[in-house]
């Protein structure tokens, strides 16, 4: 059977770009503009994730989502973000963020540190974005249901079968064939199953767990994306 237009994600892809807003239309009833903020900790891994999903937006909107790739972990996330939404607030010109979310894994650090970095972004109006163990179960999520305790070594394992081709970090191939091969929306369903099933438990202890669909939610939202 031939493909549709909107068969892959790619056609999608192509399609929204291909789309420009016409200037005879009130800027008002365009779209309700929102700002986002999204403080990662990785340098590369979660930025280049977060920033393939600016391609959805038209170019007069590129600046209402903000990335950065903080290189650090936990706690200095949740400060960094706390930091960057108080000099917005402050600032007199710019818009001030709608949502800051604040992007980190457990890895192998300290229960406390890990639970003491969730309870400080709740306190502080910072979105939680963790995850336990690591970034990549969010990546796994796209293809399979898993809530087996591994070490995050693992994952990369099961995204290299899944993906055919070797996992790296910070490679731009591995998002691009995440959109193309993954499902968004299952993944959701997914981790928002496994949030239900560690009902009651600390952060730490919800292992494997993770927050990312949350923001992915909201992003799905902002960019009026349904047929991914």
């Amino acid at each position: 059977m031939a493909k549709t237009k909107r068969d892959t994600f790619k056609d999608l892809l192509a399609e929204l770009q291909s789309k420009t807003v016409s200037a005879s239309k009130p800027v008002a009833t365009i779209e309700e503009r929102q700002y986002f903020l999204i403080v990662c900790e990785g340098e590369r891994t979660e930025p280049i994730y977060f920033d393939y999903w600016k391609r959805f937006l038209p170019k007069h909107l590129l600046e209402t989502v903000q990335i950065i790739g903080q290189g650090d972990n936990t706690i200095n996330i949740v400060k960094k973000a706390i930091k960057e939404r108080n000099a917005r607030t402050a600032d007199p010109i710019k818009p001030h963020f709608d949502e800051v979310w604040a992007v980190f894994d457990k890895d192998d650090f300290p229960n406390d540190r890990f639970d003491n970095a969730v309870s400080l972004a709740a306190k502080n109006g910072i979105k939680n974005g963790s995850s336990n163990q690591a970034f990549e179960l969010w990546y796994v999520l796209h293809f399979q249901f898993l809530q087996t305790a591994i070490n995050r070594k693992a994952y990369f394992s099961i995204l290299t079968q899944r993906l055919g081709f070797k996992y790296g970090k910070n490679d731009i191939k591995v998002v691009e064939a995440l959109f193309e091969k993954g499902r968004v929306r299952q993944a959701v369903k997914w981790a928002r199953e496994l949030g239900k099933r560690h009902t009651g438990k600390t952060p730490s202890e919800a292992f494997p767990s993770t927050h990312v669909y949350e923001l992915v939610e909201r992003l799905l939202q902002y960019l009026n994306l349904k047929d991914i």
